[in-house]
């Protein structure tokens, strides 16, 4: 449901309990009821193609823990503090950790811990380590 080619964001938003949570650790962001859905759109809006290659599944309880890696191509802006990243086509694939809390068989914590500084460098987004070396 929430791949690029075969996205259902009302099946996603509904797999979620009442008070069900998303929560893009790394990246410092949650979200709830309807907003969860954006968390797909925004996906899709960068990479259309967005794909997740399931490498490791593991269930005790409640609990599934996976590793994945979330593929794609560049070719939707990102937003970011400095404006929009414009898209370059480059391909990607993110160390991904997912951990699912479920309720009565619906989510009802989705934490999320995305390689950001991979993905990033894979776009072609180079840190400016020796500015930031230099204010220190």
């Amino acid at each position: 449901m929430a791949e690029g080619d075969s996205l259902d964001v009302a099946t996603f938003v509904n797999s979620f309990t009442k008070d069900g949570v998303f929560n893009d650790v790394v990246a410092g962001h949650s979200y709830q009821g309807p907003a969860l859905g954006d968390v797909l759109n925004n996906m899709v809006g960068i990479f259309p193609d967005v794909h997740r290659e399931l490498k490791q599944i593991t269930v005790r309880g409640d609990v599934v823990s996976i590793e994945l890696s979330i593929q794609g191509t560049f070719k939707g802006p990102l937003p970011t503090p400095a404006g929009n990243l414009k898209p370059n086509g480059a391909r990607v694939d993110v160390p991904t950790a997912d951990f699912w809390y479920l309720r009565n068989g619906k989510v009802e914590k989705f934490d999320c811990y995305v390689g950001y500084s991979v993905m990033f460098a894979q776009m072609g987004v180079n840190f400016d380590w020796a500015s930031a070396v230099g204010n220190s």
